[in-house]
């Protein structure tokens, strides 16, 4: 059933723009122009920002709470409806945006918000893009945009272009988020850095044994990564998502999960999440 979005008083219709999570991350080789070769579980999750959308019919496009730093002309919401523009005759579009992913997390905040403008405004002006063109224009905005887009859990190879849809159980997450703004790239250019885990075949995800490489670069970089890996330690498999720095760990239930969450200080910053079958928009394209 295509989701129907929430209007407030002002004409703003609300639409989510979910998070997700690296269940692992492999890199299993390095192509000649740098670029890694990866192998992932993308897993999207309820936790989301939501992006308020007003029609507007004289082809502006007007960002009313830009972040602050951030010219609006460069934040991913503005980029992505220009994308989106030159089949769009005279439409423009009022943009708020709820912020209330962590940024520079891991969790995909900025990628997804781009995604739902695409998604949104693919619907708001008829526009028909295919999910395949949607998918191509997201790519120019960002390398996890197209799996917004695509909509699906996937496992996720080559270098993030690559996505098979899988199904995945439902589960709780606990997820907190250190302090710290990683540098991505510095992560990648760790001389440490594993780059030669052993290929996964999709149908081989249930038996394999998984871990996210760029995880002891991060903690080594890091400290606060460490610390909070280690608070989530005692109840599973806590692990970090992407390339940092949010950290996460599954729980039997969503008790289990508020009661793990509960028990930290006030001063850790952390949520407790359940998974998602599919983006809430994913009628919006076909």
């Amino acid at each position: 059933m295509s989701f129907t979005p929430i209007v407030d008083e002002q004409g703003f219709a609300a639409f989510p723009a979910p998070a997700k999570l690296n269940l692992f991350l492999h890199l299993i080789g390095r192509r000649q122009d740098g670029y890694h070769l990866l192998q992932s579980v993308f897993q999207l999750i309820d936790a989301h920002d939501t992006i308020w959308l007003r029609l507007r019919h004289d082809g502006q496009i007007v960002h009313h709470n830009p972040l602050p730093g951030v010219p609006a002309e460069l934040d991913l919401t503005v980029r992505a409806a220009r994308l989106l523009q030159p089949k769009a005759s005279d439409w423009g579009v009022d943009i708020r945006v709820d912020k209330r992913l962590p940024m520079g997390g891991g969790v995909g905040g900025g990628s997804s918000d781009a995604a739902t403008v695409l998604l949104a405004l693919n619907q708001l002006w008829q526009l028909d893009y295919s999910r395949a063109d949607l998918m191509t224009l997201g790519l120019r905005l960002g390398a996890d945009v197209p799996f917004f887009i695509f909509g699906q859990n996937a496992f996720v190879e080559g270098i993030g272009e690559i996505m098979t849809a899988i199904a995945t159980p439902p589960r709780y997450f606990v997820i907190l988020h250190p302090p710290v703004h990683v540098s991505t790239p510095e992560i990648f250019k760790d001389p440490l850095l594993t780059r030669n885990s052993p290929s996964i075949k999709v149908g081989d995800l249930e038996e394999a044994v998984t871990r996210n490489d760029l995880q002891a670069c991060a903690v080594r970089q890091y400290p606060e990564i460490a610390e909070q890996l280690a608070l989530l330690k005692p109840f599973g498999d806590a692990r970090m998502t992407g390339s940092g720095s949010c950290v996460f760990v599954e729980m039997p239930s969503q008790a289990a999960a508020d009661a793990v969450l509960s028990g930290l200080l006030e001063s850790i910053s952390g949520l407790v999440v359940s998974t998602l079958d599919r983006h809430p928009l994913y009628e919006y394209a076909k």
